[in-house]
């Protein structure tokens, strides 16, 4: 008879080893307090599930940049885009519950839905919505209400058939945020809710998810709440030191659904917990959505291009790509995981699974320090996924300093090799006058003294000066220095009057959400 033992001390030292993978690395506290003092990072919340369990939900530095509130597992952090998935996880349910399906006609459930190409308004489903393959460009229609804005959501679903698109309708993909925003509408139309009591009720409430929040209002009145910050250097965003932002910046409510949540690490934990369970609650509680919903939202109905990532990151390029229902599905290092990222001016998240491992990770930090943030994500994936360590922190800031280094060399070759020594066709006065864009709406420029001004009016505090550049073109410096900065070029007909205005951002690192280069302003009234 064969000695047994040999087997069963295999068996216990696995169980070792897997007890062993279920802790963060040896030394992670002290490795995330260096990683986030080498660029004065404010704070940082960080959850890790494994196995159904909660291993890791825990906060790090402070809640404010020269505060001492110290951010802890139920610290706040607006989620940005990772929020996108609870969108879709709303549709899901109501799809479960019967009220609705994936291939529905869109404006069979509102009305007032309509695309720029009538073809496209009749054939847009809900699937479309989550898909970024409308045929609407980068971050179309994301002035509307960004970086915050007057108008209702029906203010922006009736701006949609003024925008142009860049391509075809499901020839390509294309990330965008203001369909998340008819999605949310949806969810409203169909529940009889609006969509933030949907989410807050059927998803928050049985995920027993306490400190989290889907209006801003309840989000400003959470004493423990991350503040955000970046580095505003005129020059170059991400350049320059730390600074506090005004926390109304971002989405602003009506983007909520694309968004604009709010959560702690404790609660991102209950989020990844529903999800590696494919809809299971916790406690065998129930279900929050189906199994079969679970697998529609993990598969991806769109290819996203590749593109290599440069040295030293060079290993984080995946061999496939595709986007699903508020999820990117991809490869890490030839094991297959589903993410998603997330941003709101000041504060970025970051989340990952690994279905076959039941791993889930997700990281928030009150900064905009890009390095920071996925650097140590990478390197928790390593280590739960038995790859050799790595400092990824430092192969991020490599590649995030060149990148800025590239803007820098790009903005030095535009001031020195195209402005040229010109004066304006016209006086300043005889730019002033009151402009509007099809899917924006009104602008206006003042001449006062000899200075223009111009002012958004459905934009909140977007108020800047115009400065000569060369020829028609100005550029904008915005009172708000968090905005970035454009150029603005007027075109004359041919009376010498102002036929049009066209906008383009200043930096080459600049946010797609600033789609200055969609703006096609045409003179109203002209003083």
């Amino acid at each position: 008879m064969p000695n047994p033992l040999p087997a069963i001390a295999g068996v216990l030292l696995s169980l070792c080893v897997l007890t062993a993978a279920a802790a963060p690395p040896a030394g992670f506290d002290a490795r995330v307090e260096a990683a986030m003092q080498s660029r004065d990072v404010p704070g940082m919340a960080i959850a890790i599930v494994e196995d159904g369990e909660i291993v890791h939900a825990k906060g790090y530095g402070v809640r404010q940049l020269g505060a001492p509130e110290r951010v802890d597992a139920d610290t706040i952090f607006p989620t940005g885009s990772t929020g996108k998935a609870v969108t879709a996880a709303a549709l899901a349910i109501l799809v479960d519950d019967g009220k609705l399906g994936w291939d529905d006609r869109v404006i069979d459930h509102l009305s007032d839905f309509r695309m720029y190409d009538p073809w496209v308004t009749r054939e847009m489903t809900v699937r479309d919505l989550l898909l970024h393959r409308s045929g609407l460009g980068l971050g179309a229609g994301d002035l509307l209400f960004i970086p915050r804005t007057s108008r209702s959501r029906a203010d922006i679903v009736r701006a949609l058939r003024h925008i142009r698109p860049a391509t075809s309708f499901r020839s390509g993909y294309a990330y965008d945020n203001i369909l998340y925003i008819v999605a949310g509408e949806v969810v409203a139309a169909v529940s009889g809710q609006d969509w933030e009591t949907f989410v807050r009720e059927r998803i928050f409430a049985p995920l027993q998810m306490r400190t989290a929040t889907s209006h801003e209002d309840d989000r400003f009145a959470t004493e423990n709440r991350a503040q955000p910050h970046a580095r505003l250097d005129p020059r170059l965003r991400g350049l320059g030191p730390q600074q506090l932002l005004p926390e109304s910046e971002g989405l602003g409510q009506v983007g909520a659904a694309a968004g604009g949540l709010s959560w702690s690490a404790q609660d991102f934990a209950r989020w990844l917990q529903v999800q590696l369970a494919l809809g299971a609650l916790p406690d065998d509680r129930g279900r929050l959505y189906s199994e079969a919903s679970a697998h529609e939202m993990w598969t991806p109905q769109v290819p996203v291009p590749i593109r290599p990532y440069p040295a030293p990151i060079t290993d984080i390029t995946p061999q496939f790509s595709g986007y699903a229902l508020g999820w990117n599905v991809q490869d890490y290092r030839g094991i297959k995981v589903i993410q998603h990222g997330g941003a709101v001016f000041g504060v970025l998240a970051f989340t990952v699974l690994v279905p076959e491992r039941n791993i889930g990770i997700s990281l928030q930090i009150n900064s905009e320090d890009v390095d920071v943030l996925r650097g140590l994500g990478f390197e928790l994936l390593d280590h739960y996924l038995g790859f050799e360590p790595r400092d990824w922190v430092a192969a991020f800031a490599t590649w995030n300093q060149a990148r800025l280094a590239d803007g820098l060399a790009a903005l030095d070759a535009t001031g020195v090799q195209i402005r040229r020594a010109t004066r304006p066709s016209l006086s300043p006065a005889a730019y002033a006058g009151t402009y509007a864009d099809a899917w924006y709406g009104p602008i206006t420029i003042t001449e006062t003294g000899g200075k223009l001004r111009i002012d958004f009016h459905q934009t909140p505090g977007m108020q800047g000066t115009l400065t000569h550049w060369q020829y028609d073109t100005f550029r904008v410096a915005w009172d708000d220095a968090a905005i970035e900065p454009a150029s603005v070029a007027f075109s004359l007909d041919a009376e010498g009057k102002i036929a049009q205005i066209r906008m383009q951002a200043i930096s080459p690192t600049a946010d797609f959400s600033y789609d200055y280069q969609d703006l096609l302003f045409e003179p109203q009234t002209l003083k």
